[in-house]
């Protein structure tokens, strides 16, 4: 058992039963030395209820322990802070044990009312992932979000830029956007991989960007073409940090969601996000005959399932491959006919 200081928030660790849980106390020290003091003689005494500290603790303590461990352990604690935002205003002073899947529906459709079914889902997931941590230390006994289903959501968009709309944005991207960019259209990288992406992740040698910890799980390498080679190299020429692409006052992107935004309103492209920079990557190479197994690799995907949604845009390239076929066919049609002639002219 021991105390420790969050901020300014004094909080006790307790082990008990093989189990851990953190009492949150107050900003009072001493106080927290006293109730320590006691929690320890109780133990000793074998009177001690685990539950009359897992009863106690609010959303609000909740959170604010959770997003000690996400900075700690998520590559995407920036969009857990969020989904803490919104889920806060709703459940902050309620009891985690006093949550329930009712609780949760109401909030699925306050929430929706502003916000897309994604972020709803993307909220929920979040919250789900906090009360199983929670169970994990101790904080209370079940889960109400795995009793609350998500909306249904149409992952199937499929938009890509055409040839001159890629070559109308990045002329229309400032110049700090628009590497980024051109690293987004010829790697299929996501967002967040390319913020995130170091000099080091960059072997100039080989051609190769390695990305280990994608979102997928799935370590992939991506060669590097001609024109990103030129790009990256003359970038890396100018650059002095461990991060490749840094903005305009030399420190790693935040977001560049305004950049990018202004760039395309300046090239007359509606309707498009930063990930659809990645369909527009894996559509040309579906388009121009690579076949789905390979850009799986390149997208980093798990299952070849994830990447059937490109599959519609070889239809070309199917006509080709029957057409091989038939004169695979028409061939060995052709040998059997001549080794037909040739056993006639033998009798």
């Amino acid at each position: 058992m021991a105390i420790f200081k969050i901020k300014k928030t004094w909080y006790i660790d307790i082990y008990n039963e093989g189990r851990r849980i953190r009492k949150r106390v107050g900003s009072n020290k001493k106080l927290a030395e006293q109730v320590e003091m006691k929690m320890k003689l109780e133990i000793a005494k074998g009177k001690f209820d685990m539950r009359s500290i897992t009863s106690s603790i609010t959303f609000a303590e909740l959170a604010e322990i959770y997003i000690e461990y996400a900075r700690a352990n998520k590559k995407s604690w920036k969009r857990d802070v969020v989904s803490l935002n919104s889920l806060l205003r709703f459940f902050s002073n309620m009891k985690l044990n006093q949550i329930t899947p009712y609780h949760i529906e109401k909030y699925k459709l306050k929430r929706r009312s502003s916000v897309s079914p994604a972020t709803v889902n993307r909220d929920l997931a979040c919250m789900k992932h906090m009360f199983s941590l929670a169970i994990k230390w101790g904080k209370t006994a079940k889960n109400p979000v795995k009793e609350v289903k998500l909306f249904k959501v149409n992952n199937k968009r499929l938009r890509f830029l055409i040839e001159e709309e890629v070559q109308r944005l990045i002329e229309c991207c400032s110049d700090e956007l628009k590497t980024i960019v051109v690293t987004a259209v010829y790697t299929g990288m996501r967002r967040g991989e390319i913020l995130n992406l170091r000099w080091s992740d960059i072997d100039f040698r080989k051609r190769l960007i390695m990305i280990d910890d994608s979102k997928g799980g799935v370590p992939r390498q991506i060669p590097i073409n001609d024109l990103l080679m030129r790009t990256l190299s003359e970038l890396h020429l100018r650059s002095s940090g461990d991060f490749v692409f840094l903005n305009k006052y030399g420190k790693p992107y935040r977001d560049i969601r305004s950049a990018f935004k202004t760039a395309l309103k300046k090239a007359g492209i509606n309707d498009f996000t930063f990930h659809d920079l990645r369909h527009t990557f894996a559509s040309h190479l579906v388009m121009s005959g690579v076949d789905l197994v390979t850009v799986k690799e390149l997208l980093g995907h798990k299952t070849i399932q994830m990447t059937m949604r490109y599959s519609h845009l070889s239809g070309k390239h199917k006509q080709q491959a029957v057409n091989i076929l038939q004169r695979r066919l028409s061939y060995r049609q052709n040998i059997d006919k001549m080794l037909r002639n040739t056993e006639k002219v033998q009798l």
